[in-house]
């Protein structure tokens, strides 16, 4: 427990001095909220959105930026980057065992997701009067559930890539496909309905965050899968991470 808490803390100060990703990862969804609500036309009310405004319409997808950023993109990289440096390989020989510096990580990467999600939120709301998820259990639920499928795929995709460059080309594609099918580059009402319902399947989930957003309950479905990538992924991580 003592060598997990003092590789937490270094990987804590590591994170905290790259300031320029720590505030793209947690900062860039509320920028991106806070210029969409300045343009007064997207604070009116739409039939497009059951007569809610844009801005409103389209907070739950800006959680899609952070959970893909770190799941898919910062998380699998750093962890390759560790293994081709041989960091992991000499982890195992002393008592800190490579296991705590994965912990470690992912407790990072929890915290970034949970800053971001807040700071969203309460921006949304305070600045824009964004409503806050009106079905809270299901919001928290869809949200972790989301979180963890997109974190799997990202130790799987560490798992697999043997080198930072491998883990680029890996976690790239699926970092775009995340954002295109979470409606952050297209909002999701202008999507094909085919492609928009291949998005309610693909993690982090969106359809179940706007859902519980806007006062339903997420569909079962839609959690259920989330649930099986994440027990899937992980699984399937787990079986195939090397140390070196």
């Amino acid at each position: 427990m003592h060598a997990f808490r003092q590789i937490l803390r270094i990987e804590a100060r590591l994170y905290l001095r790259d300031l320029p990703t720590l505030l793209t990862i947690v900062g860039l969804p509320t920028m991106i909220l806070v210029v969409l609500g300045l343009i007064p036309s997207l604070r009116e009310p739409d039939p497009n959105f059951d007569g809610q405004n844009f801005v409103n319409y389209f907070a739950p997808s800006l959680l899609v930026v952070t959970l893909a950023m770190v799941g898919v993109n910062t998380l699998p990289m750093a962890l390759a980057t560790y293994r081709e440096r041989g960091v992991l390989r000499r982890l195992a020989t002393t008592p800190a065992h490579p296991a705590a510096l994965l912990a470690a990580q992912m407790v990072v990467a929890l915290a970034a997701i949970l800053a971001s999600a807040l700071l969203l939120i309460i921006v949304g709301r305070l600045a824009f009067g964004v409503p806050l998820p009106r079905h809270p259990l299901g919001f928290i639920l869809a949200f972790v559930l989301g979180t963890a499928a997109l974190l799997a795929l990202g130790l799987l995709v560490a798992a697999v890539a043997r080198t930072t460059k491998a883990a680029q080309a890996l976690a790239v594609p699926l970092f775009l496909l995340t954002m295109f099918f979470g409606g952050v580059y297209l909002p999701r009402f202008l999507l094909p309905d085919a492609v928009a319902r291949i998005g309610d399947y693909t993690p982090p989930g969106v359809q179940a965050l706007l859902d519980a957003w806007t006062g339903a309950s997420p569909q079962p479905s839609h959690l259920a899968i989330m649930a099986v990538i994440a027990v899937a992924a992980g699984a399937g991580a787990a079986k195939l991470f090397r140390w070196e």
